[in-house]
């Protein structure tokens, strides 16, 4: 087995880029989410994952996969937004020991009113910062980084 190849100057910053941006954008986008809808990103990511599934359903299982969360953490998330009339938890039809989140139509209209507050955010700390990529190029790369084991 052959020695590693050390990153080149370029590689090496890239590196150092993408670790500080992993950790800074979550945050950052969690923080003006928080500050002008009083909503987590993670309130916020369980809301927009029911959105856009057939039935507005998922298994709890699968958000929780789907938000990267523990299925403890997905529960207990989900009884909060539960409480605020945003989703219902029922049996899951296959299998009677899973549950199953809805998103209700309370939960739709905060989502609605939450999306141009993320929006923004979202344009502010990473697209307008991108403007002489080629983003296709782009997502090509991150997908492929996403899917290689």
């Amino acid at each position: 087995m052959s020695a590693p190849v050390p990153l080149s100057p370029e590689e090496e910053a890239v590196m150092r880029a993408l670790g500080r941006f992993l950790l800074v954008i979550p945050r950052a986008l969690d923080a003006d989410l928080m500050r002008e809808q009083r909503m987590s990103a993670s309130e916020y990511a369980v809301l927009r994952h029911l959105s856009e599934t057939p039935g507005h359903l998922m298994r709890m299982s699968e958000l929780a996969m789907a938000c990267d969360m523990s299925l403890s953490g997905m529960t207990r998330l989900a009884a909060k937004l539960e409480s605020l009339g945003y989703l219902h938890r029922i049996r899951c039809k296959e299998d009677a020991r899973g549950a199953n989140a809805v998103l209700t139509d309370k939960g739709m209209a905060r989502l609605r009113e939450a999306w141009p507050t993320h929006l923004a955010s979202v344009r502010r700390h990473i697209f307008d910062h991108l403007d002489d990529l080629d983003l296709k190029q782009l997502a090509a790369a991150f997908t492929a980084m996403a899917t290689d084991p």
